[in-house]
């Protein structure tokens, strides 16, 4: 009785489907059918290429990520971070340099270069120095011959100044697009500004338990305002200047490479940061 309970006089058994692609693919010769399903493989099994970029950048990103910014990458992770800058390299090879895109701030996730790992050692062996964030800050929208570049290094000297920002050091320079991919780079000054002193400090210099003296506030003021700077270029020396070669650049990742060999670097786009 249950077995004939649903089958009712309106209960039509479905047709077998029709194969269309087998249909269509009959209707073919011989010689165009194997090419029609490989293409069909193809099709399937390739990824979109912004999909499969994205999943390259975010392998990058990994393999730099416990390298402490490359102070502490072996042998091995160097390779692996070769590696994966190379597969996001291939994707904008040969376009030339958007500088709208270029402008703004980025943020140093890696490198290999000698220059800026010396700072991390030193703020890795000296107990009072500490290094933080470090930034390229690129000036050139609007523009299509070059612009201005400003590293900058986040550091501070514990107890003295305020945890890893304590102060700026800015190493300024104009550049000039050579080719599609290579700048040059023309240093023009180094500066220390934004001095952010500790708290302790601070009640040296004020205690917040007495009335503050005009001097003290003063002291305070021209601390907080401070900003030395040393020109790297004059009449009578040359600039000193390096070509770089900008390897890969969308909206939120950049990557470089010193020519000659001055290594490489992964940056990742940052909120605009504020100087003197």
């Amino acid at each position: 009785m249950i077995r004939h309970a649903f089958a009712t006089p309106l209960a039509i058994p479905n047709p077998k489907p029709r194969d269309t692609h087998r249909s269509a693919l009959g209707r073919l010769g011989p010689s165009l059918r194997p090419i029609v399903r490989l293409a069909a493989v193809s099709t399937a099994a390739a990824a979109p290429p912004a999909a499969e970029l994205e999943r390259r950048k975010l392998d990058l990103l990994q393999a730099v990520q416990e390298t402490q910014r490359g102070l502490a990458a072996t042998a091995d992770q160097r390779s692996a971070v070769e590696e994966a800058l190379v597969c996001v390299e291939e994707y904008d090879a040969g376009s030339p340099v958007n500088l709208s895109v270029l402008d703004g701030t980025w943020r140093l996730n890696y490198t290999s270069a000698s220059d800026v790992l010396v700072l991390f050692e030193a703020g890795a062996r000296l107990p009072f120095l500490q290094v933080g964030q470090i930034f390229q800050k690129f000036e050139c929208k609007d523009r299509s011959d070059g612009g201005v570049v400003r590293n900058v290094v986040r550091w501070s000297i514990s107890p003295l100044l305020e945890e890893l920002e304590g102060a700026t050091l800015v190493v300024s320079a104009k550049f000039s697009v050579l080719s599609k991919r290579n700048i040059f780079l023309e240093f023009e000054e180094v500066a220390v500004e934004n001095i952010r002193i500790s708290e302790e400090l601070q009640a040296l210099i004020a205690p917040a338990i007495l009335p503050r003296s005009y001097l003290s506030l003063q002291i305070l003021q021209f601390i907080r305002t401070f900003r030395t700077q040393v020109p790297v270029s004059g009449p009578e020396r040359r600039s000193p200047g390096g070509l770089y070669y900008l390897s890969y650049l969308d909206r939120d990742m950049l990557l470089g490479r010193a020519v000659g060999g001055g290594g490489v670097f992964v940056f990742t786009k940052a909120q605009p940061i504020t100087l003197q």
